[in-house]
């Protein structure tokens, strides 16, 4: 039997990650001379690592440890299903009871005509599926113009080739011949920085209504669906106005494009609803589903598909697909994820309880001198980091530089809180204790003002 052993020292380790192993979104050589981080052991809402440090996780993982770690009922699910069926495919005219049972659980905890899931293994795959998906329904509509998918700068959707150019962000996009033809982006609806003198409300209408002025530039009859997360999360945790997404709505019904919801991170939990588009009241045509399905513990992730859209799918032979699409283990384990979320009332707990607690304490942070806004919904929010709050103002200095400051004193401390651009986002496990959350807020404090005497020293408490 193979055992990975974690009693190796740490600076053995370091050095063998360097010398082979390839790290996502990162800069290989600044990591290898620095070394990572050994990760190696969780339970509940803290990691230890391979110095025996504690880490309170305010991010699960990757926005996905939903019901926290160390659940062994997640292992013993993976341990029956691949006793009984490790692997088998859904090709070729054949199912296997997991993905039949799986599938039918997200049909019913998806809202409206949501009922159909065709499976994948990430987001990214999911969302690559959906822009076939929505041509191939528009195709078989007897309109094959209709292939443009529109989205927004800042948005993201993936990093494969078509999930990565769906998404906005330019820095992806100057690598790798991205954005592929077919795609076209509106701005995103962050008030904080780019709302000017216009009311929330002003600027989230506003924002809306770009996506008419670009639909109408393209041709309605070019367009076949508009792309985007209730709650941009990768982009900073961007909380829209009150008045954007009913817009948004009132466009894409208005001119009959599809509506694809990106609920990979908004998904099982995080907002306090089942489904981000729940707590924010979208009607999407599609949703894209992964992380929180099965709380990270296996990768899988799909598209719940609406009955209009899944009914002319099945006129066709749909030619795509993944070997891992709905993977048994896969299924066993998001099955059994959801069944905790429902059982222990996770949901119900985030939505009047613990979310209500870490709110309060989370926005109490605004009194910081370095924060300008600190927003947050159910179990995802984000800190607007600025030398002068009442202007709005970024920092002199590039767009990041502060950012990383504090995300570098914030592991210090033992807390994981990530940082996109200037803005420090959390995105804890569900399952977080009202202890936990005063643990949180005081170590995202303590590095708040470790962050801001390093500024002034330095000579960084400057607006740009």
């Amino acid at each position: 039997m193979t055992v990975i052993s974690t009693n190796t020292p740490t600076p053995e380790l370091q050095a063998l990650d360097a010398a082979h192993h390839m790290h996502p979104f990162t800069h290989g050589a600044g990591l290898n001379a620095k070394g990572a981080r050994v990760i190696t052991r969780a339970e509940g809402c803290w990691l230890t690592d391979s110095d025996g440090n504690r880490i309170l996780d305010g991010m699960a993982g990757l926005w996905c440890v939903n019901i926290g770690y160390g659940r062994t009922e997640l292992a013993d699910a993976a341990h029956r299903q691949m006793q009984e069926l490790p692997f088998y495919n859904t090709f070729f005219m054949t199912t296997h009871v997991p993905a039949i049972r799986l599938a039918a659980k997200l049909a019913d905890l998806a809202p409206g005509e949501l009922n159909h899931v065709f499976f994948a293994g990430s987001g990214s795959e999911a969302n690559d599926t959906n822009l076939r998906m929505v041509r191939t329904y528009w195709a078989e509509k007897g309109q094959p113009e209709r292939q443009t998918v529109i989205s927004r700068w800042n948005a993201y959707h993936g990093s494969s080739v078509g999930s990565g150019s769906l998404g906005g962000m330019k820095g992806m996009h100057a690598q790798g011949g991205m954005p592929i033809p077919g795609i076209a982006h509106i701005d995103q609806p962050d008030w904080w920085s780019e709302g000017g003198d216009m009311s929330p409300e002003e600027f989230g209408l506003s924002r809306a209504r770009l996506l008419e002025d670009k639909i109408l530039e393209l041709g309605p009859e070019t367009v076949a669906a508009f792309i985007a997360e209730p709650i941009q999360g990768a982009g900073g945790v961007i909380i829209p106005p009150d008045s954007y997404w009913p817009e948004i709505q009132r466009i894409v019904d208005k001119y009959g494009i599809l509506l694809i919801a990106d609920e990979v991170i908004c998904g099982f939990g995080r907002t306090g609803s089942w489904f981000g588009s729940q707590t924010l009241g979208i009607r999407p045509d599609i949703m894209t589903i992964a992380k929180g399905l099965s709380s990270g513990y296996q990768p899988i992730g799909g598209s719940i598909v609406s009955d209009a859209v899944a009914e002319v799918i099945a006129d066709t032979e749909f030619n795509h697909g993944y070997t891992y699409s709905g993977h048994p283990v896969a299924c066993a384990v998001a099955l059994e994820n959801l069944r905790i979320l429902e059982d222990e009332a996770i949901l119900d707990r985030v939505r009047n309880d613990t979310g209500p607690y870490l709110r309060e304490k989370f926005e109490s942070l605004t009194d910081h001198p370095l924060v300008g806004e600190a927003r947050i919904v159910g179990m995802m929010g984000s800190i607007a980091l600025t030398p002068d709050a009442a202007a709005r103002a970024p920092f002199a200095s590039e767009a990041g530089t502060v950012g990383l400051i504090c995300r570098e004193r914030c592991f210090a401390n033992n807390l994981v809180m990530r940082h996109v651009g200037d803005r420090m986002i959390i995105s804890p496990p569900l399952v977080i204790s009202h202890e936990e959350i005063d643990t949180l807020i005081a170590r995202a404090r303590l590095s708040l003002d470790e962050t801001l005497s390093k500024l002034r020293a330095e000579g960084l408490m400057q607006a740009g």
